[in-house]
């Protein structure tokens, strides 16, 4: 099949230099690519253009993120992912996978010694400045002894093929590799998107591997664990591969933790659950190496575990991969590593890497220094992503003082000959352009071996001339097929038992961090639609007064006004000094309270609070959830809080928010359990709209307002509860303070009225796990406990009774304040019997940890 005719691969050959995946010189397909191009022309080009499309809705309703720092199109990058995938044939990935075992069980050898023996020190196979001008070689590591048959447990290799042809090595990643997610999820996308693009084809699926990584996750447990509690540590939802995180522990079902949630005591680590502490036999790891234990490593990292170190010294935990293994993701051991294959193998090295330079050898150096135009330098170690230098580009004044660093720190450069490696299709525009590519494929230990994922994650540059593939530079993502000329198993199983007796979990196994973002999660969203709720109906009552001008209903408004403020406690508003100014223009006010994402209990800042929720527990969440939740987060993009908004605008804004709000909220049931979590969602939810109850009936039914008011103000009040019908159906009557007050504060089985929400409080706060070394009730059970006292105890007669003179209802209004008071203190005392994250220790000699 040749390319001439073919309208997507229009001017693709312009400025090809190099080696491209699926061209021959002759400009024909290689056989490997000829079935994918043969269903590309069955499909045609406008096909392709919807399955890109297609890709790319379903990538965003997934929620599947890349996070940016400093991104100016905010932190949560879609990922992304091209229609086109990367094709290599299983008889080429036999030897790459060979190759890449052999480098697996070279680079733990070498883990091993260099905190150990050091034989490749000592026999001069190794300089000692490679590994101790390092900065990820940890002393505190040091002798440090292992019960797994392997402590490189995990092993990712990039991959980009050479101008001979064939698969090189291009970087080691053993910290905390990511990308196995991604990887899955990519295939999981081009399966249901692409399916017409297998045709023919037979891929070979990635089930088995993961079935294998689950396995050697419990098999890692230290000696005489028979069914491990294994968790996930993450830097936290800002982390760049958060999404990934969060996809491994939905998919393998393990707990995803921060470093607060675990803690150490009695020689192991724990976890901090609503019951106590749990038991932790395994850690996979997604912080780097010296933030692990603030104890002995980086004192300032809140994001690890003090004392983890000693625990894993005494053999009392496993953490994958171990602490210390960044110390081979060292670009200055390449220059060595077919010598240290010869010193361990007695072999060469099966796949090749890119020629290096180590800058701490003065023969080498020389060399480097004199011919420095010719090659890529870059540092030792990965602390610095922009430490990469294409030094054809640079000026000279920029390499004087590049060779100035290296003279002066000879031993943390390494320089490497320029290589331009392969390209592969990508679709863009309607037509197929070429990129430069590098994959990264997997590789796990099993029975005293490696395994090797087939396939991987498939990254291409941003830009047709872009020589660099770099995910924070805007990199592109493929499928990675390996495809066999047997017919493969369509069918995957990814679904597997934790342990030899696996029950279902339960609160015991929800992390603290979880569980307080599971309560302020309800307490966020309550909170959101009981504000959207009310100030809607305030600019619809304005959106009235527009037709009426009748005294009464500008009486009314300012009333309402001043509730607002009351209720969002955003304060001075319409209330406090100024407030003659803000009702002036009250339409300006109000979009501030609905749009300004720094002022404190605005519908903005409240869903913002939410958003961060909702990311710390995307891992609990369902698709359609995300897919609810990115539709407000979409809603809310357009609209700009400089800008001015007319007030229909802003009405169409609140409805639409509503609407996406109850929609979230009834999917919540679908994704958790009551037991695992739910039940302190619903506790939260209740607690903020109880409380929010509360703000509203101050601010409206306390006062005793004159008749031709008193029947406006409780419609809207009725309205902004969305039981003005419920009350005319139970009622049949005229509104009247009594009635309203019956339904929204008194009724037992109305699920909106303060009693109900009270008692529902009680009832869910009972159902939680008893703390350990608990006696009795503890403090959030009496406080609302006392709080549904008072309200059982309310007399219905006496409640409504006026002051003196006749404008306030002062026991309704003392009977509010206690209740708001109790549950503010219940709430406090939730997170003190249950969130509680303040234990912290600090070394007693400082350690120097170097950024």
């Amino acid at each position: 099949m040749s390319i001439d005719s073919n309208k997507l691969f229009k001017d693709y050959v312009a400025d090809l230099k190099n080696y491209d995946e699926i061209l021959k010189p002759t400009k024909e397909i290689n056989k490997n690519w000829t079935q994918l191009f043969d269903n590309i022309e069955a499909i045609g080009s406008d096909e392709l253009h919807e399955l890109q499309s297609e890709i790319d809705w379903l990538m965003a309703e997934n929620g599947v993120t890349y996070n940016v720092y400093n991104d100016p199109n905010g932190l949560h990058r879609p990922w992304q992912l091209n229609a086109i995938p990367f094709i290599i044939h299983e008889n080429e990935w036999s030897e790459i996978e060979k190759g890449i075992q052999q480098r697996a069980k070279l680079l733990d050898l070498i883990l091993k010694d260099v905190y150990g023996e050091r034989k490749l020190i000592k026999d001069g196979i190794i300089p000692p400045e490679v590994f101790y001008e390092h900065r990820g070689f940890l002393r505190q590591c040091d002798q440090i002894e292992y019960t797994t048959p392997k402590n490189l447990m995990i092993y990712s290799a990039e991959l980009s093929r050479g101008p001979d042809g064939r698969m090189w090595v291009v970087n080691d990643r053993t910290q905390a590799p990511s990308g196995m997610g991604y990887a899955l999820e990519n295939r999981f996308t081009t399966s249901r998107i692409t399916s017409e693009l297998f045709q023919n084809i037979h891929v070979k699926q990635p089930s088995s591997f993961f079935n294998d990584f689950s396995k050697m996750l419990m098999d890692a447990a230290p000696e005489g664990v028979e069914n491990p509690n294994i968790v996930i540590l993450t830097p936290g939802p800002h982390n760049e591969t958060y999404f990934e995180h969060a996809y491994l522990s939905s998919l393998l079902g393990y707990p995803l933790v921060k470093g607060n949630d675990l803690i150490v005591r009695n020689g192991f680590v724990w976890m901090k659950s609503l019951k106590g502490l749990k038991k932790v036999d395994v850690i996979l790891r997604r912080v780097d190496d010296s933030f692990v234990d603030p104890l002995e490593l980086r004192e300032d990292s809140y994001l690890g575990v003090a004392g983890l170190l000693e625990i894993v010294r005494n053999k009392n935990i496993t953490v994958i991969n171990p602490i210390g293994s960044g110390i081979i993701e060292n670009s200055g051991l390449v220059p060595f590593m077919n010598a240290i294959c010869n010193y361990f193998f007695d072999e060469d090295l099966v796949l090749p890497q890119i020629a290096s330079w180590w800058c701490g050898q003065e023969k080498e150096r020389t060399f480097v220094l004199k011919n420095i135009k010719k090659f890529v330098v870059k540092r030792i170690d990965r602390s610095n992503r922009e430490s990469l230098y294409f030094c054809e580009f640079l000026s000279e004044k920029e390499i004087d003082t590049l060779k100035e660093e290296i003279i002066k720190n000879p031993f943390r450069f390494v320089a490497q000959e320029k290589i331009s490696f392969s390209s592969a299709p990508n679709y863009v525009n309607g037509k197929l352009e070429p990129r430069k590519v590098v994959c990264r494929t997997f590789s796990i230990a099993k029975d005293g071996c490696y395994t090797v994922m087939p396939g991987g994650l498939v990254r291409v540059a941003s830009e047709r001339k872009q020589l660099r593939v770099s995910n924070q530079r805007g990199g592109i993502s493929k499928d990675f097929w390996i495809v066999s000329d047997q017919k493969q198993e369509n069918i995957q199983q990814y679904t597997w038992s934790k342990s030899k007796n696996s029950g279902a979990s339960d609160m015991n196994d929800l992390p603290s961090n979880t569980a307080e973002n599971l309560f302020w999660s309800g307490r966020y969203l309550g909170r959101a639609l009981t504000t959207s709720r009310f100030i809607r109906t305030v600019l619809n009552n304005m959106n009235n007064e527009r037709y009426n001008t009748r005294k009464s209903e500008s009486e009314i408004l300012v009333y309402l006004f001043k509730a607002v403020t009351n209720i969002t406690s955003t304060f001075p508003g319409f209330v406090g000094k100024g407030s003659e100014k803000t009702l002036e223009n009250p339409l300006k006010e109000l979009q501030s309270l609905i749009l300004d994402k720094n002022r404190g209990g605005s519908l903005a800042q409240t869903l913002n609070s939410f958003n961060n929720s909702y990311y710390t527990l995307r891992n609990l969440w369902s698709k359609d959830m995300w897919r609810v939740f990115d539709s407000i987060k979409k809603l809310w993009k357009d609209y700009d809080q400089t800008k001015e908004y007319s007030l229909n605008s802003l009405i169409k804004l609140l409805d639409r928010t509503i609407t996406r709000l109850i929609a979230f909220m009834g999917l919540i049931e679908e994704s958790i359990m009551v037991n695992q979590g739910l039940l302190l969602y619903f506790i939260g939810l209740q607690m903020e709209q109880a409380t929010m109850n509360i703000a509203k009936s101050r601010s409206l039914i306390v006062f005793n307002y004159e008749d031709y008011l008193n029947y406006e103000i409780l419609e809207a009040f009725l309205n902004s509860h969305e039981s003005l019908n419920i009350y005319r159906y139970s009622y049949q009557s005229y509104l009247s303070v009594e009635n309203v007050v019956n339904l929204i504060i008194l009724d037992k089985t109305y699920a909106k009225s303060l009693h109900y929400q009270l008692n529902r409080i009680q009832k869910d706060i009972a159902r939680l796990p008893i703390p350990e070394n608990s006696i009795g009730l503890n403090e959030c059970q009496n406080k609302i406990a006392e709080a549904c006292y008072i309200m059982d105890s309310i007399n219905s007669e006496t409640i409504l009774t006026t002051n003196k003179d006749n404008s306030l209802r002062e026991n309704l209004e003392k009977t509010l304040s206690d209740l708001s008071d109790l549950l503010h203190e219940t709430s406090l005392a939730i997170s003190n019997t249950y969130f509680d994250h303040t234990y912290q220790q600090t070394q007693m000699v400082q350690q120097k940890i170097e950024n």
